[in-house]
């Protein structure tokens, strides 16, 4: 299973992803039998574009991002309230960025976990 993030654009600036677009997403998702898509979420303050995060079960990185930008796509075009939306981006995250700064935050020391001796010392 891999985590696939799609940015989508609004139509207008301002706009607003819909509370409910992971729902409808995952519905869309339902209504093919052949689509791959386990769940959705929504991330509608993300920048610069709000993120729609799917997990789909694939056989590989690349036919993950083309089963999540497919559906993206797909709903942008069928669904009345993601009519206008445009998919800008589509890749699985990274998360060095994220265990980076937790490591700083526990210990204020890059590569430290805890606030013991470093052992080697």
């Amino acid at each position: 299973m891999y985590l696939i993030h799609v940015g989508l654009r609004a139509p207008f600036v301002g706009d607003q992803l819909p509370p409910n677009a992971a729902r409808l997403l995952l519905a869309l998702a339902e209504s093919d039998a052949h689509n791959p898509v386990d769940h959705v979420s929504a991330h509608p303050h993300a920048l610069p574009d709000p993120v729609v995060g799917a997990y789909v079960l694939a056989e590989s990185l690349e036919a993950a991002e083309r089963a999540a930008e497919a559906l993206c796509g797909r709903a942008v075009e069928e669904l009345p309230a993601l009519r206008g939306w445009t998919v800008t981006r589509v890749g699985a995250p990274l998360v060095a960025p994220y265990y980076e700064q937790l490591l700083l935050s526990s210990s204020g020391l890059a590569g430290r976990i805890g606030t013991g001796p470093i052992p080697s010392t």
